[in-house]
């Protein structure tokens, strides 16, 4: 217990970010990346994301003028879609969804022996208005994308590509890499629902700095 140092509760995400600076040391992130950056590190205590997290071209610009536009969220879990600040989207009008619970969307999936996430991805590109899609568990999400922007029936304002696991899914976010898009892609098998759900909250109080 002598090691413990006391810190007020109100002070402790401030440390943290403190803690998370002092470990990066002399290492300089872009200063549009570095809030992205910072509160994934923050989120998941790994590092690693300072080289695995990838932007496209002026991607994190494109993203905070569909979220001040009033873009429509589309989480692929309803982990994610937990974890979004819903204070900082209204502020802007941003509305946040996730088809993955609705029982219609499951007995399609059912019918069609095809995954809900895909099915969920179909139901979203319907969605009038800017889109920007937070996928951080099923790779299947992705692919769907992938096909739906190929076959130009949707064009995101924003994938956010961090589904974590083994089964295709680092094909999956390099399918998403591959496209002439606004994407921030964690490259490997690492990322998860709490990765997506950060990036889009940094994305949110970040959304006003140029």
């Amino acid at each position: 217990m002598n090691n413990i140092k006391f810190v007020e509760p109100q002070n402790i995400e401030k440390r943290s970010f403190e803690i998370i600076q002092e470990e990066l040391g002399d290492l300089k992130l872009d200063h549009e990346k570095e809030p992205i950056i910072k509160r994934v590190i923050h989120t998941t205590a790994d590092f690693d994301y300072v080289k695995n997290l990838i932007f496209s071209e002026d991607a994190v610009k494109k993203a905070k003028a569909a979220l001040k536009n009033g873009a429509t969220i589309i989480t692929d879990t309803n982990m994610a879609c937990s974890g979004i600040n819903k204070k900082a989207a209204a502020k802007y009008g941003v509305d946040i969804k996730c088809f993955m619970a609705d029982e219609d969307v499951a007995e399609e999936a059912s019918r069609r022996k095809e995954t809900r996430a895909t099915v969920s991805m179909e139901r979203a590109s319907k969605i009038n208005g800017p889109l920007i899609f937070a996928v951080g568990n099923a790779p299947t999400a992705l692919i769907k994308l992938y096909e739906l922007i190929t076959e130009e029936k949707i064009m995101p304002a924003l994938i956010i590509g961090v589904p974590v696991g083994f089964v295709n899914v680092v094909e999956a976010k390099e399918l998403i890499m591959s496209l002439d898009i606004p994407y921030i892609v964690a490259k490997g098998r690492k990322g998860g629902s709490n990765v997506a759900a950060a990036i889009i909250n940094a994305l949110l109080y970040n959304a006003e700095e140029e």
